[in-house]
């Protein structure tokens, strides 16, 4: 990493008030999720399957949960890294004030974010939830459901169908999570875009928000980005060793 590059972000990030970090797959990669795009990826392996598929059919929702099980193999051993820490720390100190994320493995909250400051876009893989009264089930207990009865899990209070608290294609996007993102998007002064492509939309609407209404825009990404024009500091590095340096980590 350039001195250059690394001082102003530091200008930048010392000179904001109010900063929003939005995160993507490429964070949580350097703890070993495999980003679901990339080659390799569990979407090169198997193609997605649909919402209404998922709810119109026994077959679907077996084989949903035959993949969900297989992908906490990975999904469920993973820990924080650098990057996931540097930016709760932000958080703790009052820098951050909200991290809107497109990723689904919990690794924000573990990382100590308080769960109020996470928002999350595309749901939550580490738990499921009832599509019919919205109870919450955990995952141990739908695991152990799914392999005693060799049916895909029912909700235990109004047998509506459970689901992994994701957001599957087809599915709507959580009203309250985008409203939330689009408050604390009007109301930063700097976003810090991580980890993302910026192709996914209606997510990657937020940081050109964010530049419509005046906030500044930092890129990080190991790639080019579609957005990258757009921004007022780009960063083609590694996320853990570029904002480890922003706070002490202990």
């Amino acid at each position: 990493m350039s001195a250059d590059a690394l001082i102003r972000l530091q200008e930048m990030m010392s000179k904001a008030h109010r900063v929003v970090v939005f995160t993507g797959a490429g964070i949580s990669t350097e703890s070993g999720i495999p980003d679901f795009r990339s080659p390799g990826g569990l979407w090169t392996k198997y193609a997605p399957i649909d919402f209404q598929e998922f709810v119109a059919s026994e077959d679907m929702r077996m084989e949903a949960w035959r993949r969900k099980f297989a992908m906490d193999s990975t999904l469920g051993t993973a820990e924080p890294n650098k990057g996931h820490v540097a930016i709760a720390k932000m958080v703790d100190e009052g820098l951050v004030t909200h991290v809107i994320t497109q990723n689904i493995d919990g690794l924000h909250q573990a990382s100590g974010v308080p769960a109020s400051k996470v928002i999350e876009l595309h749901g939550n893989a580490t738990y499921a939830t009832c599509l019919t009264c919205g109870q919450r089930h955990e995952l141990a207990d739908v695991k152990v459901e799914f392999e005693s009865s060799g049916k895909s899990p029912r909700c235990v209070s109004c047998d509506g169908i459970v689901k992994s608290a994701t957001i599957s294609f087809g599915q709507s996007m959580p009203e309250e999570q985008m409203m939330l993102a689009q408050h604390a998007t009007q109301e930063c002064d700097l976003m810090l875009a991580i980890g993302s492509s910026l192709q996914v939309y209606p997510a990657a609407g937020f940081p050109i928000m964010a530049k419509q209404n005046g906030s500044g825009l930092i890129i990080l990404n190991r790639e080019e980005t579609e957005l990258d024009h757009i921004a007022d500091l780009v960063l083609h590095l590694e996320i853990g060793e570029t904002l480890a340096p922003l706070v002490r980590l202990n």
